[in-house]
């Protein structure tokens, strides 16, 4: 018999859902993650999640929420060459997605705007409100945002070859493999 409402322990349990919601939504994308099998796999009642969250948008929101901060972690080092610039945001880059919560919020917004546009709205407002400013804010062409969108289009394939196609070689390098290879890349768009 299942038992409903609150279960007993410790608090943890919506950091609980958040995690086992993460791991859906990275693995199976919005559409095809249901509040009844996160809810199954957190071990918790649906009804819960709905407490929580509201909806099943509502978790993906808090499942997706990539930190407020991220655009002070690219734009830490201002006064740097555009070499050294492009060298410190590749290796922030794969710090964040590397890193196992990161990876999951990430993955989750990335399969899902495949198929959602409420996911590839979400996407989109990230990239627009932490990503692109501070990208842009390192060159002085007219077409700074196309710029800022090319070096970002190169990092979310990255980021989709390492751990979504986990394309064999992209997968195995190293970070310094990567920043070697391609910071070049992008301190081309810099210039």
């Amino acid at each position: 018999m299942t038992r409903t409402g609150r279960r007993p322990g410790t608090s943890d349990t919506r950091d609980q859902i958040l995690a086992v919601a993460r791991r859906r939504f990275a693995t199976r994308g919005y559409d095809a993650t249901s509040l009844r099998g996160i809810a199954t796999d957190a071990k918790v009642d649906p009804a819960l999640l709905i407490h929580y969250f509201g909806t099943k948008e509502g978790l993906f929101t808090a499942a997706t929420g990539l930190p407020a901060g991220l655009s002070v972690l690219f734009a830490g080092e201002q006064d740097q060459t555009p070499r050294a610039f492009a060298e410190t945001l590749v290796r922030s880059y794969l710090r964040f997605v590397d890193s196992d919560q990161s990876r999951n919020a990430i993955l989750a917004l990335v399969r899902s705007a495949v198929s959602n546009e409420k996911a590839a709205a979400m996407l989109r407002e990230f990239l627009t409100a932490e990503l692109l400013p501070v990208i842009a804010a390192r060159t002085g062409h007219e077409n700074a945002p196309l710029r800022a969108s090319l070096v970002a289009a190169q990092l979310m394939g990255l980021a989709m070859l390492r751990h979504v196609v986990r394309l064999d070689q992209v997968a195995r390098a190293t970070p310094d493999e990567i920043v070697a290879l391609v910071a070049p890349v992008i301190e081309h768009y810099l210039r």
